[in-house]
């Protein structure tokens, strides 16, 4: 008999059991372990308590179809936590995370039963990350600025608000884009940039070389590459790492840009897969040999900022950039067509590519999608050459040669893809 055969054969009610029982055990373990790390000598129970508040919870959920049962013996058991919670702020113990993960648990038996099993170790493992990393949140929540609560606030009010109120219909004739791509574009744009920002800023604002070029490279390549030239200039860093860095930056620039149009457009996506995945695993073969092959001392770690993007004005100017982009596209393409917006294409890459790209992709323009795919390889290959730009000018050594000559190389390859796609 199969294994699976065999697993159809138990009742789904045992199953279910089961699972109830092994999930209240695991997190009553945790339980037990953050006590003991954090020596609090008062808690109501141990890993037994837990299977058996869990076990009553599916006993109680199970024997009454109208609940009635559940919800008397959850209300039962809230208030024995209650009592519990004021004998604890007695002794001047004003948490209430041991009450709430005690309900928590109350509740396993019926997610077990109602919900999908992903769910139900989704849950779980929720409750374990809440308990096992009770340092590194309060690390989080002891350096946040703020302005950060309020920064994230204005951004689900965007997102969440002003984004479903927007009417999906063309702005102007002369724009075939929406007000609702727009505001997406800006949407999927600033939150991950603000999700690399908060992983930066927060997690790795001081550390070497590499880890600058993978963090800030996920919120700008450019900026990135700015930053590693300034570090290479007069630092003394082997070649080798600069050069892997700025490479590593740009490497990540095509991950982020892949990231978000398949976010946008997934089926431009899976088109872009052919050129730019050739591009990441090269890029991560040449950094690999750069870094084993070193030439020097690594650069030390240093502190880097950089800036917010989630700024309302940061916001405004990328719609902005993302409608004048839509317009120039649309004049282009009606006067000089596919030429025309391959020529566009290169110019935008020595600017912001990102709302080029994103309304290139969101308007109705009048050219086939190989012409689209084309545009976004070499408005990217294009940025590319911008820096190396800035990296020899930024940097004045030999230190981001190599690095240079890659970036050159991907614009040369990115034309000579684009060209082979459009004829």
């Amino acid at each position: 008999m199969e294994f699976a055969d065999l697993i159809a054969t138990i009742p789904p009610i045992l199953i279910q059991f089961g699972m109830t029982v092994a999930f209240a055990f695991v997190v009553g373990l945790e339980f037990r372990r953050y006590h003991r790390i954090n020596q609090y000598q008062l808690h109501f129970g141990s890993t037994r308590t837990f299977v058996l508040i869990a076990i009553l919870g599916f006993m109680l959920f199970s024997l009454d179809s109208d609940k009635l049962l559940f919800a008397s013996g959850f209300l039962l058991f809230g208030t024995v936590l209650l009592i519990y919670y004021w004998h604890l702020a007695s002794k001047g113990i004003l948490s209430i995370f041991s009450p709430l993960l005690g309900l928590l648990i109350y509740l396993i038996g019926p997610i077990a039963i109602t919900f999908p099993n992903w769910f139900l170790v989704l849950f779980a493992v929720v409750l374990i990350l809440m308990l096992g990393a009770k340092p590194v949140i309060h690390r989080f929540s002891d350096q946040l600025a703020n302005d950060e609560v309020v920064t994230l606030a204005k951004f689900l009010i965007i997102s969440g608000v002003i984004l479903p109120l927007l009417p999906d219909q063309p702005i102007a004739p002369a724009l075939p884009v929406t007000y609702y791509k727009v505001w997406l574009a800006v949407i999927i744009v600033s939150g991950f940039s603000y999700l690399s920002y908060l992983i930066h800023s927060y997690f790795y604002k001081s550390r070497g070389l590499m880890v600058t070029a993978v963090m800030a490279g996920l919120y700008s390549s450019t900026v990135a590459t700015i930053m590693i030239g300034r570090r290479a200039r007069g630092s003394g860093a082997a070649e080798s790492y600069v050069s892997a860095a700025l490479i590593t930056a740009t490497t990540m620039m095509y991950l982020r840009l892949l990231a978000i149009i398949f976010l946008f457009d997934p089926q431009a996506g899976l088109r872009l897969l052919l050129p730019f995945v050739p591009i990441i695993v090269l890029s991560v073969i040449a950094v690999a040999a750069l870094v084993h092959y070193k030439n020097g001392y690594p650069s030390e770690a240093d502190t880097v900022d950089v800036g917010h993007p989630l700024e309302l004005s940061t916001a405004v100017l990328f719609a902005a950039l993302f409608m004048v982009f839509t317009f120039v596209t649309q004049y282009v393409i009606s006067h000089f067509g596919r030429s025309g917006l391959n020529f566009l294409a290169i110019a935008v890459g020595l600017t912001d590519i990102y709302p080029f790209i994103l309304s290139l992709l969101s308007g109705k323009f009048e050219v086939s999608e190989s012409a689209i795919v084309a545009a976004v390889v070499l408005a990217s290959g294009s940025n590319n050459l911008l820096k190396a730009a800035y990296a020899i000018f930024f940097a004045r050594n030999a230190s981001v040669r190599f690095g240079a000559v890659w970036l050159i190389i991907l614009f040369l390859a990115s034309i000579a893809y684009a060209y082979a796609l459009i004829t």
